[in-house]
Order: C-alpha cells, then sequence, then structure tokens
C-alpha cells in the first residue's frame, strides 16, 4: 500500500511543480502533500527534519519570487513607487490577464510578466519619471520577476526531489 500512496505522491508533487510554472503556490502545494504522506504512512518515510526543510525552501522560494521584481527595480534606480507597482501589477496581471491567453502555463506566465512590466512603468510615471526611464525600469522589474519564477521552479525542484527521496518506502533494516 505504501508503494501506491509513494505514486499518488509523486503525481501530486509534479502538480506541485506545474503550479510553480504557473506563479501559483506550487510549493506549499509540495509541502502539504508531503505532510500528508508521512501522516498517512504513519511518519515511517518522512520526518520532523524533512519537515522542517521544506518548509524553509517553500517560505524562500516564495519570498524570492515575490520580491524579486521589486528588488530588481530598487537596484536600477527605481523609485518605491515602481516597487510596488511591480509587485501589485505582478499579482493583478495573474489575475486579471491570465484569460487573454487562453493557453494554459503560457497565459498565466505572460499574465504576470505584463502586469509586472505595467505595474513597475505605471508606478514610475507616478513618481515622475521620464518616459523612456519608466520603460526601461518596467523591463527590469519584468526580467526580475521572471528570474524570481524561475528560482522558485528550481526551489519547487530541490522540494520534489527531498520529498520524494526520504519519502521512499524502503526499509534499511
Amino acid at each position: 500500500m505504501d508503494w501506491l500512496y509513494y505514486a499518488i505522491l509523486a503525481l501530486l508533487l509534479i502538480c506541485g511543480l506545474v503550479l510553480n510554472v504557473l506563479t501559483l503556490p506550487g510549493n506549499w502545494l509540495i509541502l502539504l502533500c508531503a505532510f500528508l504522506y508521512g501522516w498517512v504512512t504513519g511518519w515511517a518515510y518522512v520526518g520532523l527534519y524533512t519537515m522542517i526543510a521544506l518548509l524553509v525552501l517553500a517560505t524562500v522560494g516564495e519570498v524570492v519570487e515575490f520580491l524579486a521584481a521589486g528588488r530588481a527595480t530598487s537596484k536600477i534606480g527605481g523609485s518605491r513607487w515602481g516597487s510596488v507597482g511591480a509587485i501589485v501589477g505582478g499579482l493583478a496581471g495573474a489575475i486579471f490577464l491570465t484569460g487573454l491567453i487562453p493557453i494554459p502555463v503560457v497565459g498565466t506566465l505572460i499574465g504576470v510578466l505584463a502586469g509586472t512590466f505595467l505595474g513597475a512603468t505605471l508606478g514610475e510615471w507616478i513618481a515622475g519619471k521620464k518616459v523612456y526611464h519608466t520603460i526601461v525600469i518596467g523591463a527590469v522589474a519584468t526580467k526580475g520577476r521572471l528570474y524570481g519564477t524561475i528560482l522558485k521552479v528550481v526551489f519547487g525542484f530541490v522540494m520534489f526531489i527531498w520529498a520524494m527521496a526520504m519519502a521512499l518506502p524502503v526499509h534499511f533494516t
């Protein structure tokens, strides 16, 4: 029965990785699935240290993705308006622009990146920057958000490998 649980865990963890690509909280799904697997199997394979490690990885991955666009904006000389605009624009783009391109994964990613660009550009325009500078800062914020998403996917992949290795239903006694 443990092998069936392991196969189900693998499928759910892959879903978590896909959610990460969609800029959704896939790392939290990976953590939740590892916890449920541990609970269902009586903590025979997944233990406290694994859960703590997965929690740390999930938290760092989400924070990196969330703050990457704002940090990139600040680093190039953007204002607080641009940083906040990049973060809020990315969230709004994920929610409202995803439907414009009805291709799974692609639509969401383009929505997030477009929202980040528009948010940072608008924020810098509100801050009184010239149009050229607003566009440059918007492009850098978009690049930062893309890198943040890539890093989050990397964190998710590390979580996937760790969870699958620790959950392997093999006794070494």
